[in-house]
C-alpha cells in the first residue's frame, strides 16, 4: 500500500485517532495536512512526521466554520499542490444526561462540531475532488452511530447523521471518481479513556468480545486501508473497528 504522490487532509488529528492516521499516512508517502484547534498538539504531530522523513504541514481550523473549512482544503492545494484523500475526523462527546436534562447549548456543541463540521468538511472536499478529477474520503463516525446511545443522546444523534452522510454522499458521487466510507470505533484508548482508573478500563473491556480496548492505530489501520487503491470497488461501508461489540 503506497501513497506516495498523495495529499491527505487529516481534521482533529492532534492526538488520538486523527494523530494515528496522519501518522500512518505519511508513513506510507502521503504528504499530509495536519489539522486541529490545539496549535501545540498539531505541530507536535508535525513534527514528529517531518522527524521520522515524512512530509507534513499544520493548518487550525474549526471545522464547525465554513469560511475556516474551505481556507484549509485551499491550504492544502497551496502547500502541497492538491488534495486526495481526507479524513473527517472532528467530533465531541457530552457529559451522560437523560433526553429532558440536556441543555440547547450542549445539543448545538456536539451537533456543530460533529455533525455540522463533517458535513462542511466533506462539501468542501467533494467540491475540490469534483473539479479535480476524484478523490476519497473516510469520515470517522462510531458504534454510537448504529445503535441507541441512552444517555448520550446528543452524541448518538450526530454519529448516527455522520453514517447517513456517509451513506448518501457515497451513493451522490459514486459515478464523479469519488468514495465515501466511514470507521465506527467502538471503545478506543484515547486520552478520555487512557485517564480512567485501572478497574473502570477492565470493566469496558470485559464487554468486548476481544477483552481489549482498541487503539487509535486500530482505526487507522481501517481508515487508510478504506482510502487505499485495494478498496476501489467499496464505497458507502460503515465498518465496526471494536473488537466484535457491535455484532456480540
Amino acid at each position: 500500500m503506497s501513497f506516495t504522490g498523495k495529499v491527505a487532509l487529516v481534521t482533529a488529528s492532534g492526538a488520538g485517532i486523527g494523530a494515528a492516521v496522519a501518522k500512518r499516512l505519511a508513513r506510507e508517502g502521503a504528504s499530509v495536512v495536519v489539522s486541529d484547534v490545539n496549535d501545540e498538539n498539531g505541530l507536535a504531530v508535525v513534527a514528529e512526521i517531518v522527524a521520522a522523513g515524512g512530509k507534513a504541514a499544520y493548518k487550525a481550523a474549526n471545522v464547525a466554520d465554513a469560511e475556516q473549512v474551505d481556507a484549509l482544503v485551499d491550504f492544502a492545494v497551496a502547500e502541497f499542490g492538491g488534495l486526495h484523500l481526507a479524513v473527517n475526523n472532528a467530533g465531541i462527546g457530552a457529559m451522560p444526561k437523560r433526553l429532558d436534562e440536556i441543555a440547547e447549548v450542549e445539543w448545538d456543541r456536539t451537533m456543530n462540531v460533529t455533525l455540522r463540521g463533517t458535513w462542511l468538511s466533506m462539501k468542501a472536499e467533494t467540491r475540490h475532488f469534483l473539479a479535480n478529477g476524484g478523490g476519497n474520503i473516510v469520515n470517522i463516525a462510531s458504534i454510537a452511530g448504529l445503535n441507541a446511545t441512552p444517555n448520550l443522546t446528543p452524541y448518538g444523534a450526530s454519529k448516527h447523521g455522520v453514517v447517513s452522510l456517509t451513506r448518501s454522499g457515497a451513493q451522490e458521487y459514486a459515478t464523479d471518481n469519488i468514495r465515501i466510507n466511514a470507521v465506527a470505533p467502538g471503545a478506543i484508548e484515547t486520552a478520555a479513556l487512557a485517564s480512567l482508573p485501572a478497574e473502570a478500563k477492565a470493566g469496558y473491556a470485559a464487554e468486548i468480545p476481544m477483552k481489549r480496548l482498541g487503539l487509535p492505530e486500530d482505526i487507522a489501520n481501517a481508515a487508510v486501508w478504506l482510502l487505499s487503491d485495494e478498496a476501489s470497488f467499496v464505497t458507502g461501508v460503515v465498518l465496526p473497528v471494536d473488537g466484535g461489540t457491535q455484532y456480540a
